[in-house]
C-alpha cells in the first residue's frame, strides 16, 4: 500500500489486509485494511475491533484507523 498524503500520528504503524470470515471460516463480505496491534501474520486467524475502538489501540487517541486487530486466534472449536 503506498499514501500520497499521511497523517503523522499513523507514521511507523503496520497495516494488513483483513477478510471477514463465517464461523465455518469462509470468506464474508469485503477485505479491509486494519491496524496490526499485535504482530499478525499472512494466514493468521484474528480478532479485529472497528470504529472508535480501533482509533483507541493507538498511542494518540486522535486518527483515522477505523479497524484494528486486537487478537490472533491460537485455536477454533466448531
Amino acid at each position: 500500500m503506498v499514501a500520497t498524503t499521511r497523517v503523522d500520528n499513523l507514521e511507523g504503524v503496520r497495516f494488513l489486509v483483513v477478510q471477514p470470515l463465517t464461523t465455518e471460516l469462509k470468506p464474508k463480505g469485503k477485505q479491509l485494511i486494519a491496524v496490526d496491534s499485535v504482530s499478525a501474520g499472512p494466514g493468521d486467524i484474528i480478532y479485529y475491533v472497528r470504529g472508535r475502538e480501533a482509533a483507541n489501540l493507538l498511542g494518540e487517541k486522535f486518527n483515522p484507523a477505523d479497524a484494528g486487530i486486537i487478537g490472533i486466534v491460537d485455536r477454533v472449536d466448531i
